[in-house]
């Protein structure tokens, strides 16, 4: 029980402390209306709290007030932003709309990962590893980047080449426990040791895991019969 009152007493803290957020940023709202950065963080706030009809509302408003200003790095900043939640709630191709208008220098690199990760959840891989490697040429440490070209050239059965953008992260972010169990997937794949990194995926997230568990048994399912081929 005391466990529990814990558990709930820091859900109760963390709820006031985000409320005194959500209000501090409509004040700065309310007080510095020209500044852009306080309707995105407060739209991106709202997202993340799963309040997406008020952070849809906020990002439209703020877009009506920064195009009639025509302010391009603040309509950028906010298409990005709409984007994002747009991607959040499952609208993949609303997002591309958006990320493909931005043409900020600053926002290039997330808005190419972002259009990757679009094009991913739609199932179009080769789109994604394109604009992956896209974001990658601006950004070639970036995790999330080499994730997503990972992910997709996984997909689309490419295992040597996504081992290499696996093991790019790996070698500064070994506490990953989606690399870890791809790169599994892909040493198991390639007749390379795998053991370790699906050991290290399920102790650092023991519920991705479990989620992943099916396409562990799909692929090990796939070799057996390619095995069996083979010895015929």
């Amino acid at each position: 029980m005391a466990v529990m009152t814990e558990k709930n007493e820091l859900k109760q803290s963390e709820k006031r402390e985000t409320e005194k957020l959500v209000h501090k940023l409509i004040r700065a709202i309310d007080e510095h209306p020209e500044k852009v950065n306080n309707y995105y963080d407060l739209g991106s706030l709202l997202t993340r709290l799963n309040d997406y009809e008020q952070a849809e509302e906020l990002f439209m408003k703020a877009l009506g007030i920064f195009e009639a200003k025509k302010d391009q790095s603040a309509i950028n900043l906010l298409n990005y932003g709409l984007g994002n939640l747009y991607y959040e709630v499952g609208k993949p191709n609303a997002a591309i709309k958006l990320y493909n208008k931005i043409d900020d220098d600053k926002l290039k690199a997330d808005s190419y990962l972002m259009l990757a990760q679009s094009y991913m959840k739609k199932g179009q891989h080769k789109q994604a590893v394109a604009y992956g490697l896209t974001a990658h040429e601006l950004r070639a440490q970036d995790p999330e980047i080499n994730q997503v070209i990972g992910d997709s050239l996984l997909a689309l059965g490419e295992f040597a080449e996504a081992k290499k953008y696996y093991d790019a992260i790996l070698k500064r972010h070994p506490g990953r426990a989606d690399t870890q169990f791809n790169r599994g997937l892909v040493a198991m794949v390639l007749g390379e040791p795998y053991t370790d990194y699906l050991t290290q995926a399920k102790q650092l997230n023991p519920t991705y895991y479990q989620k992943s568990e099916q396409r562990l048994a799909d692929i090990e399912k796939t070799l057996q019969k390619t095995q069996s081929k083979k010895n015929k």
